[in-house]
């Protein structure tokens, strides 16, 4: 399990971060409520990572910026042991509010909480936008510490140039505050350097249309020289 303390500029965006979306969590959970139903592209994906997640054996899946935990909720409905953390202690008291019995856990997907390979599957739906590129290794290598050899991997995020439809190919016309957009090139760069392999499948290639940057991947697994 990872602890310690975050180095002062790690403190500075997760601190901005936390303080926004305690601010907002009301307003952000009433706006997003009903965003599922109105995005069938997002149920394709979610269906699809559930459907992966119980075809590798199932376990514990953790949604990791879970906000109000309407996307952890959606996929206990499809069977998988899914629970969420989640920076704002406001956004996990209106997930635990809005979603009784579903278990969510104030953390920072800097320093999860959680033991080395005990997890199935993890998502970060959306929020990977607010890590900076200087720490996104990092919050990958944690993700990978937490999998399981072949655990699934999902990650949703603004892409340049995709997300939103009149996006520019960089930050430069973007609000900061919707955090960063990516291209899915480097994004799928940063996860093979940090242990995974990136997963085609025509459901994702087909959602990313829509939702921008959308990746599937998937811990490696130790062949019998270890590598």
């Amino acid at each position: 399990m990872s602890t310690g303390r975050e180095d002062p500029q790690t403190e500075r965006w997760l601190a901005d971060t936390r303080a926004s979306y305690d601010a907002d969590a009301t307003n952000y959970a009433d706006e997003t409520r009903n965003l599922l139903a109105e995005l069938p592209p997002e149920q394709e994906v979610m269906a699809l990572f559930a459907e992966s997640v119980r075809a590798a054996g199932g376990g514990p899946v953790a949604d990791v910026g879970c906000g109000p935990g309407r996307i952890t909720a959606h996929l206990r409905d499809l069977g998988v042991d899914a629970f969420g953390i989640d920076l704002s202690p406001r956004m996990i008291e209106v997930a635990r509010n809005e979603h009784p019995g579903v278990r969510f856990e104030v953390g920072s997907m800097t320093q999860l909480g959680l033991a080395d390979g005990s997890l199935a599957a993890l998502l970060a739906w959306y929020s990977i936008m607010h890590v900076p590129d200087e720490a996104i290794g990092g919050v990958l290598t944690g993700f990978h510490r937490v999998l399981r050899p072949g655990g699934l991997l999902l990650l949703g995020f603004h892409a340049a140039g995709t997300s939103p439809p009149k996006a520019q190919d960089d930050d430069e016309a973007w609000p900061e505050a919707y955090g960063r957009l990516r291209r899915p090139s480097q994004v799928a760069a940063w996860l093979a350097g940090t242990g995974f392999t990136v997963e085609t499948h025509p459901t994702i290639t087909s959602a990313a249309r829509t939702l921008g940057g959308v990746l599937l991947a998937r811990r490696h697994v130790p062949t019998s020289h270890g590598r």
